[in-house]
């Protein structure tokens, strides 16, 4: 792995925190492959609703595009109106070419944990993501 796992983890995590449009694009760009997918673990309601029509429930993106989209989409609603901001919490754990962190969201101006989340990353020769498999654990 060209990059660090701590370092791969500090860029993932202040990438969902960054004002700039043109700078959060360009560090997806950094951080993923161009094919890179994001898995998020469905919402308890849309699991419930998937089991009851008799499907799966999966969130996924994939592609800069749609990873640009996603990162944006967090960052326009918990960290843009000033409230929340997302950190690192913990420590990072890389095996092989897998790197397991934990972040936390707090308000942006004190260090109340609000929620949790895992990421584990399976990274490609360079460092960069291939998959990000996310849950949100409280």
């Amino acid at each position: 792995m060209k990059n660090s796992a701590e370092e791969l983890a500090d860029r993932y995590v202040t990438v969902w925190n960054e004002p700039d449009a043109e700078v959060r694009r360009k560090t997806v760009e950094e951080l993923w492959t161009a094919d890179g997918v994001h898995l998020l673990q469905p919402p308890e309601e849309i699991v419930k609703r998937a089991n009851e029509i008799g499907v799966h429930a999966v969130l996924e993106v994939r592609g800069y595009d749609d990873l640009y989209r996603r990162v944006t989409r967090a960052y326009d609603e918990f960290v843009a109106p000033g409230q929340f901001v997302f950190r690192r919490h913990g420590d990072v754990a890389a095996l092989s070419n897998l790197v397991k962190l934990r972040w936390a969201m707090t308000p942006a101006d004190g260090d109340e944990v609000l929620a949790v989340g895992i990421d584990l990353l399976l990274v490609d020769a360079d460092g960069r993501i291939e998959r990000d498999y996310q849950f949100i654990e409280a």
